[in-house]
């Protein structure tokens, strides 16, 4: 099949949920023998890098500013998309599946698909009008496309309940880690810290990330422990600005900006907690990764950021009421008070992530959905890790 992957920024992936969530995919389905193009926007991808670990990407130009970069790229990479014969045309979030209905004007054979990856209109960056143009998209997300995917079993409800329509979970994943002691490395050397004696939070500076609630918690907080604060911002430079005026008298949190590949995995692997302060997410995956890290997590108790700490009838972790900065205080002082509890939470995470969240999974059940809109004609076994039973799919000949 020839599939091509449009509403990211690009890839690989320099930050954001989604565009983590299509690399993976892609690449995976790259590797089984698809023809797989990512669309890719030339202010994240180098427009000279034409192929990645197989999949080729195509970079298309944007009108760059907050409202029209990522609808913009959309239109083009869809008619792209249609020109160039693509089997499945994958929609990824809401905003661009505002669209997915060109496909269909332009006469395409082309199976549409969205991944519905959040409720984005509950993101604090936007205004009213781009909050109206969201909320129509997650309609077009959920009646447009032949088929559309959640990664939540919470957007699974919400979908439910606001458009009556039963849709497939199918959710972000992780890498397996191998369990490694924590050590002294590098990137620990070049920011100043030492193993197990920092917090990290690994996020986009926006605002609904709440990385402000964070970092008032932790000012209040009685600790020599560091707080790391990996990752930088998206249009939000006034965001950012205010973040480092509400560190800049207190040495012991630091912002690394940006980081991934091993200075990221070293940040993860070496903290003592990871803190997740969201206040609207997908599924996130910064959060299933520091599960799989052995980390012990605290975060906000919004549905999607529950429904993986209490996945099975142990909590993986701890909640804090969400943009409350003295429950999030009480509960990060709990957790480094309580060191071999919050580890014994930790390993339990370790181990319920790699059973139910991984990208292997992820791959096998979205390829199913892609052979099963073209034209299936036969049944075939995969195996789902996470509840150790062979499911039986019907999946096309062709591709």
């Amino acid at each position: 099949m020839k599939v091509a992957m449009i509403g990211q920024k690009g890839i690989p992936a320099i930050h954001g949920g989604v565009e983590r969530h299509v690399e993976e995919l892609a690449v995976r389905l790259a590797a089984r023998g698809h023809e797989v193009v990512v669309y890719t926007r030339p202010h994240f991808t180098s427009r000279d890098m034409k192929h990645y670990r197989r999949v080729q990407l195509v970079s298309l130009p944007t009108i760059k500013t907050k409202h029209l970069d990522a609808i913009s790229h959309t239109i083009f990479s869809t008619i792209h998309a249609v020109r160039h014969g693509a089997d499945i045309i994958h929609y990824h979030g809401v905003g661009p599946s505002l669209v997915a209905f060109i496909p269909k004007l332009m006469r395409s054979k082309a199976k549409v698909i969205t991944t519905f990856h959040c409720v984005d209109r509950k993101h604090k960056k936007w205004g009213f009008v781009a909050r109206q143009a969201l909320r129509h998209g997650e309609w077009s997300a959920v009646n447009l496309p032949d088929q559309t995917i959640v990664v939540s079993k919470t957007l699974q409800k919400y979908v439910a309940n606001v458009f009556g329509k039963n849709v497939p979970y199918i959710p972000n994943g992780i890498e397996p880690q191998p369990q490694r002691p924590r050590a002294m490395t590098t990137t620990l050397k070049r920011f100043g810290l030492k193993p197990n004696e920092y917090i990290v939070s690994v996020s986009r500076l926006i605002a609904h990330k709440g990385i402000h609630h964070l970092i008032s918690a932790f000012r209040r907080t009685d600790t020599k422990m560091k707080l790391v604060i990996v990752g930088d911002g998206v249009f939000t430079d006034e965001y950012v600005q205010y973040l480092h005026q509400l560190a800049e008298d207190d040495p012991r949190i630091i912002f690394t900006g940006f980081q991934n590949g091993q200075p990221l995995r070293d940040l993860f692997r070496n903290a003592a907690l990871y803190v997740l302060p969201s206040e609207a997410e997908g599924l996130p995956i910064a959060l299933l990764e520091a599960a799989s890290y052995g980390v012990g997590i605290i975060a906000s108790d919004i549905p999607e950021n529950r429904e993986v700490i209490y996945a099975e009838r142990m909590p993986i972790g701890t909640t804090f009421a969400t943009g409350d900065d003295e429950d999030l205080q009480r509960v990060l002082g709990d957790a480094l008070r309580r060191p071999a509890q919050t580890q014994q939470m930790a390993e339990r995470a370790r181990k319920i992530v790699n059973t139910h969240f991984n990208w292997e999974d992820v791959t096998n059940k979205t390829e199913a959905v892609y052979r099963r809109l073209m034209n299936s004609t036969r049944r075939v076994p995969i195996q789902d890790h996470s509840s150790q039973r062979t499911e039986w799919v019907t999946v096309a000949t062709r591709g």
